[in-house]
C-alpha cells in the first residue's frame, strides 16, 4: 500500500526534476521561527530587519502606507539567526489617495488602507533592544522611516543591497525576488512583512567567496566607518576627470563628492591631489559617516585636510 501523501509526492517529484540539468525548481518560502541553535558562548544582538511599502519615491512628500518589521537574534560575530522574536505589519492610510501605479506594484488600494494606522507603541516596543536595523535598500527606507517614526533615528541602520557582495559571490541582480530564487524560493513580493521574512532567510545563505553567512557582511559593515570626500573648490578644468574618476556632482553644495572606506581613504586622498591638486596644496573636506547617519540625509562630523 502507498502510504506517501499528495505533499510528499509532489516533493519526490520536484526532486527528480531538479536532477535535471535543464530544469530549476523553486519552492515556496515557509518562513521559520527558529534557526540555529544557540551554544551558549557567542554574544546574541538583535537585528531589525524592516520593509515600507509607500504612496511613491519620494520621501520628501509620498508616505508610508505600510510597514513590515521582523526582530530576530543573531550571533554578534556569526551573523547566524537563532529565533524570530516578533514579528509586526502594519498598514497606514495615507493623506492623499494612492496612485494606481503605485498598487500595481504592490497591490495595496485606498480600500485596503481606510481607517488603517501603524501601531507607533508597538514599533518602539519592538526597536528597544535593537542593536541594527537593516533594510533591502535603506536609503530608500530610511528616509521614510525616520521622517514617519523618529525612533529609528538614532539607531545604526545597514543595507543589504550595498553592503552584501552579491555580484561578487556570482549573483546577476541585486534585487531581493532574484536572489531568494536564485536561493530555490519565490514568496508574496512587494508586501512589507512578506519582504522581511523573505530576507530574513536570504541573509542566511552562506556566501561561497566571502565566507559565512550574509548577516555576518551587514554585522562587520555596521561596526566600520565610511568616508566621503569633498573636493573643495576643485578646478573646474578638471570636472570631466573627476566624474571619471566616480565623483558626484552636489548642486545644492557645488562641490564634487566621493564616498569611500576607512581602508581606502588616503590612497583616494592621493589621488585626489593627483587629479585636481597637483599645482598647490588645497583644503578639501571629508566627512565621517558611520551606521548612525549613513544612508540617512543627515550629515556626519566634517573635518578639514590638507592635500
Amino acid at each position: 500500500m502507498n502510504t506517501m501523501n499528495k505533499g510528499d509526492a509532489i516533493e519526490q517529484r520536484a526532486r527528480e526534476v531538479e536532477q535535471h540539468p535543464d530544469y530549476k525548481v523553486l519552492r515556496r518560502l515557509q518562513p521559520r521561527r527558529s534557526f540555529e541553535v544557540w551554544d551558549g558562548e557567542e554574544e546574541v544582538v538583535q537585528v531589525a530587519i524592516v520593509d515600507t511599502e509607500t504612496t511613491g519615491l519620494n520621501a520628501n512628500k509620498d508616505e508610508i502606507i505600510e510597514l513590515g518589521l521582523v526582530v530576530a537574534a543573531v550571533g554578534a560575530t556569526s551573523g547566524l539567526a537563532f529565533e524570530v522574536l516578533e514579528i509586526y505589519g502594519g498598514l497606514e492610510e495615507p493623506s492623499v489617495p494612492i496612485p494606481p501605479e503605485t498598487t500595481r506594484v504592490h497591490g495595496i488600494t485606498d480600500a485596503m488602507v481606510a481607517g488603517e494606522h501603524i501601531d507607533d507603541q508597538r514599533v518602539e516596543g519592538m526597536l528597544k533592544d535593537v542593536g541594527l536595523v537593516i533594510a533591502h535598500n535603506a536609503s530608500f527606507d530610511r528616509r521614510f522611516l525616520e521622517k514617519r517614526l523618529p525612533v529609528f533615528t538614532g539607531l545604526p541602520w545597514a543595507c543589504s543591497v550595498k553592503e552584501v557582495g552579491w555580484h561578487e559571490e556570482g549573483f546577476g541582480s541585486q534585487k531581493l525576488d532574484y536572489i531568494l530564487m536564485q536561493c530555490g524560493y519565490f514568496h508574496e513580493a512587494h508586501r512589507a512583512e512578506a519582504d522581511c521574512l523573505a530576507l530574513l532567510e536570504v541573509l542566511q545563505r552562506p556566501l561561497e567567496k566571502a565566507g559565512g553567512v550574509a548577516m555576518r557582511q551587514l554585522l562587520r559593515a555596521s561596526g566600520q566607518k565610511r568616508y566621503r570626500i569633498w573636493a573643495v573648490n576643485s578646478p573646474f578644468e578638471v570636472k570631466d576627470d573627476l566624474k571619471a574618476a566616480g565623483y558626484r556632482w552636489d548642486a545644492a553644495v557645488r562641490c564634487w563628492n566621493l564616498e569611500t572606506s576607512e581602508v581606502a581613504l588616503e590612497e583616494e586622498l592621493r589621488r585626489l591631489k593627483q587629479l585636481a591638486y597637483s599645482k598647490r596644496p588645497a583644503k578639501i573636506s571629508v566627512e565621517v559617516l558611520d551606521a548612525r547617519v549613513r544612508f540617512s540625509d543627515r550629515s556626519g562630523s566634517r573635518a578639514e585636510h590638507v592635500i
